[in-house]
């Protein structure tokens, strides 16, 4: 049997994941298989190369940095985060990302993103494009409105959670029957329909692909919920979500309700630790780790 994880994006509502791969990092809880996009995957490399605080450290640690996110940003590249900042600064400069350690680490890691032109949605993995691991997680984070589409070996590419909010069906079809899913939201949540619909045949009027995945994105996301929830029904995968609701949005910028918000994902998968053990057991991983 093959465990996954499967972590779902949601800006700096991910720092809930973070919180959850905290945990998981301490005790030594590691799959077969990672599948993330935007945040999530961007939380997952650190889980991945053993970093134990990175992911506290670059998000939360660095919010209130003048070019984190700004709107002088937005105006003038068209960035409201600084993805300079964040994917080039940060993990090779001040914050350095172990490249070896990532690389050399025994899990499966795959990223999505969404391709401009016909709005589908695109998988990467480690194994094969560890080198522009960087660029590929960017990409994956680019979320519309907010910042430019990545150029990638030819292809336009934005957020993955465009495309595939939580990619439990890739995670399926690459033969993962031990799926842990860690989403942003409590329970009951379903995602409305976007008021920027309106805007989407302006900014991205070439790509009319994209244009249509975003118009139907939430009906996407959302039935996606109902099919990973059915799941959980049936004893067919374990979910952790925030066990309260929080009013954090994707570009909340308070550092005390960001690390309450990943105190509960911290708290959520230590409560669940038990039960993980036992489903990672099942599914014959090794979950030992050495650090």
């Amino acid at each position: 049997m093959k465990s996954g994880l499967i972590l779902e994006g949601g800006g700096m509502r991910g720092v809930y994941t973070s919180g959850v791969l905290e945990c998981f990092l301490e005790n030594g809880l590691f799959p077969d298989y990672v599948i993330g996009v935007s945040a999530g995957a961007c939380n997952a490399a650190s889980y991945i190369s053993r970093q134990l605080g990175r992911n506290h450290q670059v998000t939360i640690g660095y919010v209130n940095h003048p070019d984190y996110i700004s709107i002088k940003n937005l105006i003038l590249k068209r960035e409201l985060f600084g993805m300079d900042l964040i994917f080039n600064e940060i993990p090779n400069t001040l914050v350095p990302f172990d490249f070896a350690r990532f690389t050399q680490s025994p899990e499966e890691f795959v990223i999505g993103a969404t391709n401009c032109l016909t709005g589908e949605p695109v998988y990467f993995n480690k194994s094969t494009s560890s080198k522009d691991i960087l660029t590929i997680i960017r990409a994956s984070s680019s979320l519309p409105f907010m910042a430019r589409a990545i150029d990638y070996q030819g292809s336009l590419l934005m957020d993955g959670g465009i495309s595939d909010p939580i990619p439990i069906h890739k995670a399926l079809a690459d033969y993962v029957d031990k799926p842990i899913i860690v989403l942003t939201k409590e329970k009951g949540y379903r995602k409305a329909k976007s008021s920027l619909i309106k805007f989407t045949s302006y900014f991205y009027r070439d790509y009319k692909g994209l244009v249509n995945t975003l118009e139907n994105r939430y009906q996407l996301y959302n039935d996606t919920l109902d099919f990973i929830e059915k799941l959980e029904e049936e004893h067919k995968a374990i979910i952790i979500r925030p066990s309260q609701a929080f009013n954090i949005g994707r570009i909340e910028r308070n550092p005390k309700k960001l690390t309450m918000l990943y105190n509960l994902g911290y708290k959520d998968a230590l409560a669940n630790l038990p039960y993980l053990t036992d489903w990672l057991r099942i599914a014959n991983v090794n979950h030992k780790v050495v650090m």
